[in-house]
């Protein structure tokens, strides 16, 4: 019995609460006497939860401004993560979107790993990352420098995986292309208690997380600085400086924000802005969860979370998706039902001044109450049914003989 078994939850980082450290948090609370494993642990930057625990961090840890600077230390990130001794563990679980599905099992132990993405800056979004203005010369030239030997170790440490977990259908088909590997999808868990249905909304869109090179926020400052619209934007992260620079009038930094003022900045506005291609896009679905409407990039996870208005474009883009990945529509989520967002198809400012003036004037077709229905599907208490049963019933094959064996 899982109950039974002595539990490793291995993490990248602790570094904040993001999408990935409420999935951690999740894993804290279904198994309450796991031991946590990380690079890195920022005291008081995650939740009570994950900080009661006892958390065994690496090398990397007692490193000059590791706390602020740890990306710089990547190159040390495999051969750190290897270190951890798991000796005595019967069941590791992994939760990672860099370096900790390379983490090694002993041979008893099963091996579970939770993957938010492959590694995207050293597979296909490398170019995202290192554009013009996009990161930093001497990381541009680091990551030059690293990305065919991470490429190498992060194929080759694949196979210490016994059972991979996908958060979408879009990274599952990346653990096929990438791995060779086939994986199980499971949407990560959305708080959607925390989010309400405001009395009112205001005129303002938001755009709201990281400020990373990826998640495309100055697609958005340019489109709303044409349209003189206010946009209010939650969040840091290393492209901070440069969108702030590129910014007009219209355009109001928060900076971060605590989850109850997201969820009430959430409430209030015209529509969420997500014009990043995402791996699933819990942010999407907390917005929905407010029955606030989305507009975005219509590729990625989030085509499997929001139903666009603009369904002549999506049926297309649904085919393209169902064939690509060989599912059925309804694999993805995606029956034509009541819409929830605007999709637009080409990371350009344009595409996206269109999408905004598509929405503006369909908004009335948008109910919030149908929004906020749907987004129920992705709940919390789902992805812990879903996942649990996921690993009692891995953990009983692999102790009725179902191991396979790991290359030495």
């Amino acid at each position: 019995m899982v109950t039974e078994a002595k539990i490793a939850l291995i993490h990248d980082w602790l570094t904040g609460m993001r999408g990935g450290e409420r999935c951690l948090e999740v894993f804290c609370g279904l198994f309450p006497t796991a031991d946590i494993f990380t690079l890195l642990h920022v005291r008081g930057s995650v939740s009570k939860t994950i900080e009661e625990r006892l958390i065994r961090t690496s090398t990397i840890q007692a490193l000059p401004f590791a706390a602020t600077r740890y990306r710089y230390y990547l190159p040390l990130f495999p051969w750190a993560i290897g270190r951890f001794n798991l000796d005595e563990y019967d069941l590791i679980l992994s939760s990672s979107h860099c370096v900790a599905k390379g983490i090694r099992p002993p041979p008893r132990a099963l091996h579970i790993a939770y993957l938010f993405t492959p590694m995207r800056y050293i597979w296909d979004m490398q170019a995202a990352y290192m554009g013009a203005g996009q990161m930093d010369p001497m990381s541009r030239l680091m990551l030059r420098a690293i990305s065919e030997r991470l490429r190498r170790w992060d194929i080759a440490v694949n196979t210490q995986v016994d059972h991979f977990v996908a958060i979408s259908h879009y990274v599952a088909d990346r653990i096929r292309r990438y791995y060779g590997r086939e994986a199980t999808v499971i949407y990560p868990p959305v708080e959607t208690a925390r989010f309400h249905i405001a009395e009112r909304t205001d005129d303002y869109y938001l755009v709201a997380g990281a400020l990373a090179p990826y998640k495309r926020v100055d697609l958005a400052i340019e489109a709303f600085n044409r349209l003189q619209r206010h946009l209010v934007i939650v969040g840091e992260g290393q492209e901070g400086g440069r969108l702030r620079r590129i910014a007009g009038p219209t355009i109001e930094f928060l900076g971060w924000r605590s989850d109850r003022e997201v969820a009430d900045l959430l409430s209030r506005c015209r529509a969420l802005i997500f014009p990043g291609e995402e791996d699933f896009g819990i942010l999407p679905v907390e917005a929905m969860a407010c029955g606030r409407p989305v507009i975005a990039y219509g590729k990625g996870g989030v085509t499997e979370t929001v139903m666009p208005l603009n369904c002549s474009m999506f049926n297309t883009q649904r085919s393209e998706l169902k064939n690509s990945l060989n599912l059925e529509p309804r694999t993805l989520n995606l029956e034509p039902g009541t819409p929830t967002g605007v999709f637009f198809y080409e990371q350009t400012v344009e595409a996206l001044m269109q999408a905004i003036d598509l929405f503006e004037r369909s908004a009335d077709q948008f109910d919030p109450e149908a929004l906020r229905a749907y987004s129920l599907s992705f709940d919390r208490s789902i992805f812990e049914k879903q996942i649990a049963t996921f690993i009692d019933e891995r953990f009983e094959d692999w102790n009725r003989g179902g191991r396979r064996r790991r290359p030495c």
